[in-house]
């Protein structure tokens, strides 16, 4: 298939299907995420979020932090490991 068909086919059923919402964007190049999309990406104040050039657009997602991994190598590491990786994730996320 085409690109243009393709391109077609996403706006004409894709698109519509997706929810839409209009922000401003301020000489500062800031925004505000509408706060029904902070709720349920649990996006707070202070959360890091990693942008993506998708090459239509802009992705903003949340960026994983060191809270959000705890527990989750339990099984595939020790616990000094653990303590190891968790130590070197914080300096990162600093």
């Amino acid at each position: 298939m085409e690109p243009r068909r393709n391109l077609k086919y996403y706006l004409q059923n894709v698109v519509p299907m997706r929810r839409t919402t209009d922000v401003i964007v301020t000489r500062k190049g800031q925004t505000t995420i509408p706060a029904g999309l902070r709720e349920k990406y649990r996006i707070r104040r202070g959360s890091r979020l990693e942008v993506v050039d998708t090459g239509e657009g802009i992705l903003l997602r949340p960026k994983v932090s060191v809270s959000d991994l705890a527990g989750s190598g339990s099984r595939s590491a020790t616990v000094k490991q653990m303590k190891r990786l968790l130590d070197r994730m914080r300096l990162e996320d600093v």
